[in-house]
C-alpha cells in the first residue's frame, strides 16, 4: 500500500501521540491504492464495527493516546476530557460538591448534556452513576477510568446511535484500556497549590505477563490510588472576589442576593443572620437581635451584638448583621479519595480463537461542606412546596426580643454547623467474551454485568417539624413534632436557644433537630451481545465489508428519597427519587464500500426495542473522497434517539433549586426581585414521554499542504426534537405555574416572593446546535540532535445553540450565560480553544498547553428583553458591559528520562496564576464560573516519577 502524506502524518501522530496534552487529531481521510498481497493489520475504530487497515473514516474522531494524557499534566482522564473544546454546557465537574450528582464527573459534547453523550469502556457500555445529574440526567462517571490502564481515548464527535443505540446523540467517548502488556511499572506523583493546599497524591502499579503469540496468554492488572484534599473558599481570601458571597467591594449591594448573609433588604424581607433577624409584629420591619435600640423590643440582648459573632465588614443600610457564609463554609474543591482496579485475562488457544475476561472495580469517598441551614428555607416535595417563611420565635422564647408576642425569625444556624455530605460510590464491571473466526466471519460475543452503587450520608440538615416546635412550642407545633422519637424524648417545653445562648443546648436537642440522614442509589446493566464482520466482494477501491450485530440488555435504576424529603421536612433539601427498569433489544448492521480508489461509502442501520419507550430505527451514512493524496473531503448524516431515563419516566419525582427573576414583583418596584434568586422547581416523572429524536450532519476536509502540516475543518449541525426537559423556569413563571408566600409582601399589591415553580418533564419542542471545529498541526524538525517541535491548535465555535419551546418561543444560548436550567448555570461559550506547543529531544520533553474560554454575555439568552441578568448597586449592568470576560490559562509540563527504566515528570497548571473573572450568576461556584476552576485554585504544581521493571 502506497503511503500518502496524510497517512504518514496520521501514522506518526497515532503512534507517538500529539505533541502536548491537548494536541488531539481528528481522524482524516486518505487515498488508497489496491492492497498488496498478504494480510494487513486491522484496527478497530469507534463508530464502526468493521475492522480496517487504516484509522481514517468518514467520521470525525479525536484520539488521545497515553502520551497525550501524560503531557496534559492532568492526573485523571476526566479532567483532561473536560478541558476539550468540544465539551460545553451541561458537563458535571468533580469540583461541584453541591449538586445532585456530586462525587462524579461527566462530559457533555456539543453542550447537549451528559445524558446525550455515551461513554464506553472497550466499546461496551458501563452502568451509569447512581445519582442523576439535576435529578434527571443519567450519565456515566468518568472517574471510573484507571489512568495507567488507558491505551487511548477516542471521542466520536457526531451522532452514533446507529452503532451504539440510545445516549449517543451528541457523540461517543470510548475509553480503550490496555489489552496486551508485559512487565511492571510503578508511578507516584504529588501535587499542591501555591497556597499549600489541595494536595493531590496518586500512586499506581501496572503489571502484565505473557505474550499472546508465544505464550498464548496475557494477564494484566492495574491498581491506582488517589487522594485529593479539599480547598476552602476562605483559603482564597486574598484572591479578590474568589469564593466571596459579599461582593460589595466590587460594586454590588448588600441588599441583593449577591450581598452578605444577614442583610435586611426591605420591609418584611431579610436574610438569615448569624445572630438572628426578627420581625416587628406590628410594622413587619425586621431588626437585628443585637440592636439595643430595636423598635418595639421588650427585651434586649447585649450578647447578641454582631461584633461578638463576626469581624466581617458591616454597613448594611437595613441594620442587619453581615457575614460571608459562602466564604466561611463552602469549598472550591471537595475532598475525594479513590481506588481503581482493572484486570484483564486473555487466552488464545488457537490462532483463530481468543477468550478474554475483564474486571473493573472502583471506589470513591468524597466529602463536601456548605453553609449552615437557614431556618426559613422553602423546599419542594411531591405534595407541593413547603414554606418555612412563617418560622418564629415563640411568645415565651427566652431569646425573643419581642417577648410576649411571636416574632418571625431569619436565622443562620451556625451553632448547628455547616451542612455536610459524604458520598461513597462503588462501581463494578465484569466482562467475559470470545473472539474468533468462523470461515470468512470474524466473531465477537460477550456477557457484561455492570453496577454502580452510591451511599449518601448527610448531617446538620434541620428537620422542619422539630425546628418549629423548638422555636415556637405551640400545641400544634409540638403535636406535629411528637411523632419524632428523638424529639419526644426531650424534656417537655424544650426550646432551641440560638446565637449567643446556643451553648446551653444539649447534644440530644441537636440530635433531634438535625439527625444524620442516609439514602442509597443503584444502577445496573446486564447485557449479552454478538458482533460479526467479514469481507464480501472486491470493489475498485478495496473489499466490500459488512458487519452485523445484536444485543439484549436489562437496565435498572433506583434512588431512595432522603428520609423526610417526601413531605418537605428537611429544610433546604429538595426531594429526589426514582425507580424503574426496562429491557432493550437491538439488531444492527453496517456496510463499508470503497466504490472507487478515491471514494469510500458507508452506511449503518439499527433497530431498538425498549419495553418502556417503544421502537426506534436509526440510520447513518458516510462518504469519504480523496481526489489527491494530500486532500480529502468527508461527511456523515445520522439519525439518533434517546429513550427517557428512569428518572424521567419512572416512579418518583424531583424538587430541585434554580435561580430566577420575578418580573411581576420587579415591575412593582421590589428591587430584590429584579436579581436572580433561588427558587424551588417541583417536577414529576411522565410515563407518556416519547424518545428524543435527532438529526446530525457533519461535513469536513483534511488537507496536508506540506510534509509536516495538517489542517482539518469540520462543519456540523445537530437538531434534536421531542427534547425531554423541565420547562424553562421563566416560561413557567410567565404562565403562572408558581407558588408564592403572600405573608412576605413588601409593597402594596405585592403577591409575595416565589417559593416554587411547578413543572413537569415534557417533550418540549426542539434544540438546534450548529458549529465548526478547526484543527491545525505543524511539526518542525530543527535538524539532527536538536529535537522536534510540534504546534497544535483546536478551536470549536458555536454559531447557534437554539432551543424552541412548545409555545413557539425561542432562545439562543450561544455565547450567553444560559441555559440556567442545566447543571451549574455555567453558560454556553461560543468559543473554546486548546493550543499546545512542545519540544522533544533525547531524554527531554517540555510543553505548554493553553486553554481559552470565550467571553459570555451575562444574559439568560441572546437579546433577552429582561436585559442583563445581574446589576451593580447603582443599577448598572454587571459585570461591566454585562459581559464575563474571556479566560485563558497556560500549563507547563516536562518529562525527563535519565535512564531506560526511570522517568521524572511534572507540571505547573495555570503558570501565570490568572484569576478567574467575576461571575455573579452561576450557582456552581461562588463568584466565579466552574469553567474557570483553575483560576480559582491558582497556580498548581505536580511532580512525579515512574519506574519500569
Amino acid at each position: 500500500m502506497k503511503e500518502t502524506i496524510i497517512s504518514r502524518s496520521l501514522r506518526r501522530l497515532f503512534a507517538g501521540g500529539s505533541a502536548a496534552g491537548l494536541a488531539l487529531l481528528s481522524c482524516a481521510a486518505q487515498a488508497q491504492t489496491p492492497a498488496p498481497p498478504g494480510p494487513l493489520p486491522r484496527v478497530e475504530i469507534t463508530g464502526t464495527l468493521i475492522p480496517r487497515a487504516t484509522k481514517e473514516t468518514a467520521a470525525s474522531v479525536i484520539t488521545l493516546n497515553r502520551n497525550d494524557i501524560e503531557r496534559s499534566g492532568k492526573t485523571t482522564v476526566a479532567e483532561l476530557l473536560q478541558t476539550l473544546a468540544v465539551d460545553n454546557q451541561g458537563s458535571v465537574p468533580s469540583s461541584f460538591g453541591g449538586g445532585f450528582a456530586s462525587g462524579a464527573s461527566g462530559i457533555s459534547l456539543r453542550g447537549l448534556g451528559t445524558a446525550s453523550t455515551l461513554v464506553l469502556l472497550n466499546g461496551r457500555r458501563v452502568a451509569p452513576y447512581g445519582l442523576a445529574d439535576d435529578g434527571q440526567k443519567v450519565f456515566s462517571d468518568l472517574n471510573i477510568i484507571p489512568t495507567d490502564a488507558v491505551e487511548r481515548v477516542e471521542v466520536l464527535k457526531d451522532g452514533a446511535s446507529a452503532m451504539y443505540g440510545s445516549d449517543a446523540i451528541a457523540g461517543v467517548v470510548n475509553v480503550i484500556l490496555r489489552r496486551d502488556f508485559r512487565g511492571a511499572t510503578v508511578r507516584a506523583s504529588f501535587g499542591q497549590s501555591r497556597e499549600h493546599d489541595g494536595n493531590d497524591g496518586v500512586a499506581a502499579l501496572t503489571w502484565g505477563k505473557g505474550d499472546l503469540q508465544a505464550d498464548r496468554y496475557n494477564l494484566l492488572a492495574s491498581l491506582e490510588y488517589g487522594r485529593r484534599a479539599e480547598i476552602w473558599n476562605r483559603d482564597r481570601a486574598g484572591r479578590a472576589y474568589i469564593g466571596r458571597g459579599d461582593l460589595r467591594p466590587w460594586g454590588f449591594s448588600a441588599q441583593e442576593t449577591l450581598g452578605g448573609t444577614g442583610a435586611i433588604t426591605n420591609n418584611n424581607t431579610a436574610g438569615s443572620a448569624i445572630n438572628g433577624n426578627v420581625r416587628n409584629p406590628d410594622t413587619l420591619d425586621y431588626t437585628n437581635r443585637g440592636n439595643l435600640a430595636g423598635a418595639g423590643f421588650t427585651r434586649t440582648f447585649p450578647g447578641a451584638a454582631c461584633a461578638n459573632f463576626t469581624r466581617h465588614p458591616q454597613g448594611d443600610p437595613g441594620g442587619g448583621c453581615l457575614v460571608d457564609a459562602a466564604q466561611l463554609y463552602n469549598q472550591i474543591q471537595p475532598r475525594q479519595e479513590r481506588i481503581n482496579f482493572f484486570g484483564r485475562a486473555t487466552f488464545q488457544p488457537t490462532p483463530g480463537l481468543q477468550t478474554y475476561a475483564e474486571l473493573n472495580l472502583y471506589r470513591s469517598e468524597s466529602a463536601t461542606s456548605s453553609t449552615p441551614s437557614a431556618v426559613s428555607g422553602a423546599v419542594g416535595s411531591p405534595a407541593g412546596p413547603v414554606n418555612s417563611a412563617a418560622v418564629a420565635l415563640g411568645a415565651a422564647h427566652p431569646d425573643n426580643p419581642y417577648f410576649g408576642t411571636p416574632a418571625r425569625l431569619r436565622y443562620m444556624a451556625a451553632d448547628v454547623g455547616p451542612r455536610m455530605s459524604r458520598i461513597d460510590s462503588d462501581f463494578v464491571r465484569l466482562l467475559a467474551g470470545v473472539k474468533g473466526s468462523a470461515g470468512p466471519w470474524e466473531l465477537d460475543t460477550a456477557l457484561l454485568f455492570s453496577q454502580n452503587q452510591v451511599s449518601q450520608e448527610r448531617s446538620r440538615y434541620l428537620q422542619r417539624d422539630v425546628m418549629f416546635a423548638l422555636l415556637n412550642p405551640t400545641a400544634a407545633n409540638v403535636a406535629a413534632a411528637g411523632a419524632n422519637p428523638a424529639y419526644a424524648a426531650l424534656a417537655p417545653g424544650s426550646v432551641w436557644r440560638i446565637a449567643e445562648n446556643a451553648g446551653i443546648d444539649s447534644p440530644a436537642l441537636y440530635a433531634a433537630l438535625a439527625p444524620t440522614l442516609h439514602n442509597d442509589a443503584k444502577s445496573r446493566i446486564a447485557q449479552l451481545d454478538m458482533r460479526a464482520s467479514r469481507e464480501l466482494a472486491a470493489l475498485p477501491g478495496g473489499p466490500l465489508g459488512i458487519a452485523l450485530g445484536g444485543e439484549f440488555r436489562r437496565e435498572t435504576a433506583e434512588l431512595e428519597a432522603v428520609p423526610g424529603t417526601e413531605r418537605g421536612n428537611i429544610v433546604g433539601l429538595g426531594y429526589s427519587a426514582y425507580k424503574g427498569g426496562r429491557n432493550v433489544a437491538a439488531l444492527y448492521g453496517e456496510v463499508l464500500a470503497p466504490v472507487h480508489p478515491t471514494v469510500e461509502l458507508s452506511a449503518a442501520l439499527r433497530g431498538d426495542h425498549y419495553t418502556d419507550a417503544g421502537d426506534s430505527y436509526t440510520p447513518k451514512f458516510g462518504v469519504k473522497w480523496t481526489p489527491v493524496p494530500t486532500f480529502a473531503l468527508r461527511g456523515t448524516y445520522a439519525r439518533g434517539f434517546r429513550a427517557p431515563s428512569t428518572a424521567e419516566n419512572g416512579v418518583g419525582g424531583l424538587a430541585a433549586f434554580s435561580t430566577a427573576i420575578d418580573p411581576l414583583r420587579c415591575g412593582l418596584g421590589v428591587e430584590t426581585a429584579c436579581a436572580p434568586a433561588g427558587v424551588a422547581i417541583i417536577t414529576s416523572p411522565n410515563p407518556a414521554l416519547s424518545p428524543e429524536k435527532s438529526r446530525s450532519i457533519n461535513v469536513g476536509m483534511v488537507w496536508d499542504p506540506y510534509k509536516r502540516t495538517s489542517i482539518a475543518l469540520d462543519l456540523w449541525e445537530i437538531k434534536r426534537k421531542n427534547e425531554i426537559n423541565q420547562e424553562q423556569s421563566d416560561a413557567a413563571i410567565a404562565a403562572g405555574r408558581i407558588a408564592r408566600d403572600p405573608s412576605s409582601a413588601a409593597v402594596p399589591g405585592d403577591p409575595g416572593p416565589i417559593t416554587a415553580v411547578l413543572a413537569s418533564y415534557v417533550n418540549s419542542a426542539s434544540t438546534e446546535v450548529r458549529g465548526a471545529d478547526l484543527d491545525l498541526t505543524q511539526r518542525v524538525n530543527f535538524g539532527p540532535g536538536t529535537g522536534e517541535a510540534t504546534i497544535n491548535a483546536k478551536w470549536t465555535h458555536l454559531f447557534k445553540w437554539l432551543r424552541t419551546e412548545q409555545d413557539g418561543s425561542a432562545r439562543d444560548f450561544a455565547g450567553t450565560h444560559g441555559n440556567c436550567d442545566v447543571t451549574n448555570c455555567v453558560g454556553t461559550p461560543d468559543d473554546r480553544v486548546n493550543f499546545s506547543l512542545s519540544w522533544e529531544r533525547a531524554a527531554w520533553r517540555v510543553g505548554a498547553n493553553v486553554n481559552y474560554r470565550g467571553d459570555l454575555k451575562n444574559t439568560l439568552f441572546k437579546n433577552d428583553p429582561a436585559g442583563c441578568a445581574s446589576h451593580f448597586a447603582n443599577g448598572d449592568a454587571a459585570p461591566a458591559g454585562c459581559e464575563l470576560p474571556s479566560f485563558t490559562t497556560v500549563d507547563l509540563t516536562f518529562r525527563w528520562k535519565p535512564g531506560t527504566r526511570v522517568e521524572v515528570f511534572g507540571s505547573a497548571q495555570n503558570i501565570f496564576d490568572k484569576t478567574a473573572p467575576l461571575d455573579p450568576l452561576t450557582y456552581g461556584a461562588t463568584a466565579y464560573n466552574p469553567l474557570d476552576h483553575a483560576g480559582a485554585v491558582g497556580r498548581f504544581f505536580t511532580a512525579g516519577v515512574r519506574y519500569t521493571f
